[in-house]
């Protein structure tokens, strides 16, 4: 399962719990780096998180080789941006999520040549939605989640020694 927030998560239980004199089915969780031993407890039927079911392999391998293409369109406003780039992150879909990371990688790649920063809010929708994605790679592929990533930025380096 991946829960919207923390990642490829395992589900240990669904058991009802009553909360406020409702009882509910509640999924029991834990995100597989759980290094901090959090245990997440949310309805089954709730509206306002996001669960999704681990990727395929030929989805994982059609994602991965994305990273090869130019990404996504850059907004020059970086609040605009950062709500684009949030809402593509919530909504789950790991390809368009994966255009996200590749266009913030590009642009890290760009500002680091230049002795520059990238903004900060863009450092951590990519930090963040990238560590999300590489796990959930990893787990697809049976890959190790450094071997995924040195994918990723061979891929990246490809275009851009493409396009010099």
């Amino acid at each position: 399962m991946i829960y919207s927030t923390h990642g490829v998560c395992q589900i240990d239980d669904i058991s009802d719990k009553t909360i406020a004199g409702e009882t509910k089915s509640y999924y029991t969780l834990h995100p597989i780096n759980n290094t901090q031993k959090l245990q997440i407890s949310i309805p089954v039927d709730s509206d306002k998180v996001m669960m999704l079911t681990l990727l395929e392999a030929t989805e994982a391998k059609s994602i991965l080789e994305s990273f090869r293409s130019p990404g996504v369109e850059w907004n020059p406003h970086p609040n605009n941006r950062n709500r684009e780039f949030l809402n593509v992150v919530h909504s789950g879909n790991r390809q368009e999520i994966a255009q996200v990371i590749n266009t913030l990688a590009r642009r890290k790649a760009e500002a680091d040549l230049l002795n520059k920063k990238l903004y900060e809010q863009d450092r951590k929708i990519l930090e963040n939605a990238k560590t999300i994605l590489v796990k959930e790679l990893s787990l697809a592929l049976k890959q190790s989640e450094t071997e995924i990533e040195q994918q990723i930025a061979s891929y990246l380096s490809e275009e851009a020694i493409a396009s010099v």
